[in-house]
């Protein structure tokens, strides 16, 4: 079962409030990361290089071989940059992966380096390092992920 299918109604319903999308934003397919907005954006590559950086890297760039398993069994960082999977994923997923860590999100005790944020970063700082992560996309990649939400 993906992440996508495990979310319910109520916990889709949560994170669009949260956020604050609007009805006519989700449907023109452009999602809720404040992408465009320069403050979002400034603020949210000081927020990555704080918390992020560490493990996706300074650039974006992932650890390597992020393909496969480190010798513990668990996924390397992935790159956020356009050559990652990031992009793949809509606003929302990306959303509760970073506020509630991977391993919450993915459920069936799947094992995750990847914690969650919701202690260290309100969800507008976690809105705003996914807003500056979209930023850093080509146009192209922007638009494919814009078609996923």
């Amino acid at each position: 079962m993906g992440i996508v299918t495990k979310y319910t109604q109520c916990g889709w319903a949560a994170i669009l409030v949260c956020v604050g999308v609007t009805q006519a934003s989700a449907e023109a397919g452009v999602g809720f990361l404040p992408y465009q907005n320069p403050v979002s954006v400034q603020n949210g590559q000081v927020l990555y290089d704080q918390n992020c950086a560490s493990c996706h890297g300074a650039e974006l760039e992932g650890e390597p071989d992020w393909r496969a398993p480190k010798e513990n069994g668990r996924m390397p960082a992935p790159p956020h940059d356009a050559s990652g999977h990031t992009w793949h994923h809509p606003d929302s997923v990306l959303f509760k992966i970073t506020k509630f860590g991977t391993a919450k999100v993915v459920g069936q005790g799947y094992q995750s380096d990847m914690p969650g944020f919701s202690d260290a970063l309100t969800d507008q700082e976690i809105l705003d390092v996914l807003a500056y992560i979209k930023s850093t996309w080509p146009e192209r990649v922007v638009e494919m992920h814009n078609a996923r939400n």
